[in-house]
């Protein structure tokens, strides 16, 4: 039905000639992440995907040049967004031997499911949807702010997967302690909601307030929800609730849901549309394609969005060392 649908529901899809920007696409061999590393290498860009599995990256990069040719401009680099330790060495490798970067897009998560702790002791949840790619950020903005210097040079954008599942936080939310965070007893959807809940606010009142306004950097950051979508995300919904509902919900969920190119379409319109920029819509979250989404009063919370920065700042800084932050206000040489 979604081939049938395709041309009449959901996003337009919206790319532009990217012929010398390099692109960073964390979850870029697998699903919604894996169409956009695509449609970028297609449109002429340098892709660097950032998964955890060698064999997803492999097939990733053979089926890309199998469309775009051997010539294709495509890598792949090993990281796990549960291991803090391992996304400093790897990003601080790239920070330093990269010379641009033009477009880095948030892709890697994992949907509702059962309560387990990362490497690093951390509810899932939080650390792969928020902490972990909060810290590769981190970590590549003195190349990205570079970059944005350079002359004749689109401004980068960083673009964050979210969704609108971010109204299914739990009510009571204040990012105050990791022990907050570390509670087996909140619903698995409820943990979910949380951490795309974290992304909403991390950009309008983290990346947007504390960081780009204050240093007049020409760089924007997004948010968008790419709708349900038919990857195999949705197959977590079983381990999630065991049992006949996670069964009743998959099923439902891949009934609705759109194909996996069509829900790129937000995060690609994001990252190459000129409206973005004729709009000034820097840190929104979008709902759709060219629609600012409405948040929830949480998502719009700005003392919530500082106690997350700081939190997000405590628990790496615990977890991998007090000189573990890039300072926010470098840029690469």
């Amino acid at each position: 039905m979604q081939s049938v649908l395709k041309p009449v529901i959901g996003p337009k899809k919206e790319i532009h000639d990217l012929s010398g920007r390099v692109a960073l696409i964390t979850g870029g061999a697998l699903g919604i992440g894996y169409e956009v590393a695509r449609a970028f290498v297609l449109n002429g860009a340098r892709v660097i995907m950032v998964n955890r599995k060698e064999e997803q990256g492999q097939a990733a990069i053979d089926k890309i040049k199998e469309e775009a040719g051997q010539d294709a401009k495509i890598e792949w680099i090993p990281c796990d967004m549960g291991n803090l330790a391992q996304i400093k060495e790897v990003f601080t490798g790239i920070c330093e031997r990269e010379e641009r970067l033009d477009l880095l897009i948030l892709s890697a998560g994992i949907n509702a499911n059962q309560y387990g702790e990362t490497h690093d002791k951390i509810d899932r949840h939080f650390q792969v949807n928020w902490t972990g790619q909060f810290y590769v950020c981190n970590l590549l903005f003195p190349l990205i702010r570079k970059t944005s210097k350079l002359p004749d040079t689109p401004a980068p954008r960083i673009v964050w997967e979210t969704s609108e599942q971010h109204r299914a936080a739990p009510k009571v939310v204040h990012f105050g302690s990791l022990d907050e965070i570390n509670n087996p007893d909140i619903d698995n959807t409820e943990l979910y909601g949380r951490s795309k809940l974290a992304i909403i606010l991390g950009v309008k009142y983290g990346f947007l307030d504390r960081v780009i306004k204050p240093n007049e950097d020409n760089i924007y950051v997004l948010s968008v929800h790419p709708g349900a979508v038919n990857t195999t995300m949705q197959q977590q919904w079983k381990d999630a609730y065991p049992g006949l509902l996670g069964k009743v919900i998959t099923t439902a969920m891949l009934a609705i849901g759109r194909d996996v190119e069509q829900g790129a379409f937000s995060a690609l319109w994001a990252a190459t549309s000129p409206e973005i920029e004729e709009q000034s819509w820097n840190g929104y979250y979008f709902s759709d394609s060219a629609q600012p989404g409405k948040e929830t009063s949480q998502a719009s919370d700005p003392t919530l969005g500082a106690s997350l920065w700081d939190l997000s700042h405590r628990i790496i800084q615990d977890k991998v060392g007090k000189d573990a932050i890039a300072d926010w206000n470098s840029s690469k040489a």
